[in-house]
């Protein structure tokens, strides 16, 4: 049984990682931070875990961090960095699930978030926590930059081709639209789903802050890695609380085969990835509240514009459930272990 404290468990991400710890048979919740709701009960911010975990909020200080064996950061981009020196130094194995230690590039991750990075000299050793391409290093890292939502679902269905060297980089589109539990747990106007029922809507097209993560692990995935790589990012905002569904457009090249077989082969051991029958096309519904992402491809009239759909549940396997996935790999449990549940229908 190890240890484990989340800072920052005031959001959906929190609450998500809360809900699945709370049932993970080798981990218990030692320590729940937050400085504004420090000194009050969890379950009276989070009702649904009355009678399951029995904690108050507490101020995050390091000592406390430190007396456990992991540490989750659920917080806006620039607070695991301003804490992270002083846990790493004394050895503390860390599962950053914010954006600041996805991008390598210092200078490209200050220009899309508008501030200077507090810690660079750890971005170099933190490890990309998508288990499907860095399954070895995740279970020696200390330091757990846990993928983006947007970016695990484009990451996934371009996998298997980027791989093979099956496509034409220089023209990647790929088309997200997200449930709106995707921007926080905020309490803004345009986040109502009075202002977003019956309504969809394309946001970000100009640049959103995945976009370089996308860029920076399709490159890695290249077959070829002197390949240009041109990526359009379109992300959509859903009527709907969870779920993601990416639809990428991708040309093939002289040496693309047979689709289906090859995703098939590619994820044929990969618990959280299920490629669907040639015809069947995967919906967010499927996956919620799961850490499974559900794939299908198409060439659609034989033209070679080939068509990858890909489903997640954003909080689950676009966050959350992907960092206890991670957190499995790094204490060398079963890798599925407390992340076996079943989508809920309807």
């Amino acid at each position: 049984m190890i240890k484990a404290a989340i800072v920052g468990a005031t959001g959906y991400t929190g609450a998500e990682l809360l809900r699945l710890l709370a049932r993970h048979p080798q981990v218990e919740v030692s320590v729940v931070t937050s400085r504004a709701e420090a000194g009050k009960r969890i379950d009276s911010l989070f009702p649904s875990l009355r009678g399951v975990i029995d904690l108050e909020f507490v101020a995050p200080e390091s000592d406390a961090l430190l007396g456990c064996d992991v540490v989750f950061f659920a917080t806006p981009h620039g607070v695991a960095q301003s804490m992270m020196k002083p846990l790493v130094d004394a050895g503390a194995r860390v599962i950053d699930l914010s954006a600041d230690f996805r991008i390598k590039d210092i200078a490209l991750w200050e220009k899309w978030y508008s501030q200077a990075h507090a810690c660079p000299d750890l971005v170099e050793e933190a490890v990309y926590g998508l288990p499907e391409l860095n399954r070895e290093q995740i279970k020696s890292a200390q330091l757990i930059a846990c993928p983006g939502c947007y970016p695990t679902s484009v990451q996934l269905a371009l996998l298997p081709l980027l791989q093979a060297g099956w496509v034409d980089t220089s023209t990647i589109i790929a088309n997200s639209a997200s449930g709106i539990s995707g921007a926080g747990r905020n309490a803004k106007t345009g986040l109502l789903m009075a202002e977003n029922y019956d309504s969809f809507k394309a946001y970000g097209v100009a640049g959103h802050r995945h976009l370089p993560e996308i860029s920076q692990g399709l490159k890695a995935m290249c077959a070829d890695k002197s390949a240009e790589l041109g990526l359009t990012f379109v992300p959509h905002l859903l009527p709907t609380i969870r779920g993601i569904h990416s639809t990428i457009y991708v040309r093939a090249n002289e040496k693309a085969g047979d689709l289906q077989s090859l995703f098939e082969a590619q994820y044929s051991d990969e618990p959280f990835v299920d490629v669907l029958p040639q015809g069947m096309y995967p919906e967010t519904r499927t996956v919620k509240g799961t850490n499974m992402c559900r794939l299908s491809v198409e060439n659609p009239q034989d033209e070679g514009m080939l068509v990858v759909m890909s489903v997640i549940d954003n909080l689950a396997k676009g966050a959350s459930a992907q960092a206890v996935q991670n957190l499995n790999l790094m204490f060398g449990f079963t890798e599925t272990e407390g992340l076996e549940q079943i989508a809920l229908l309807p």
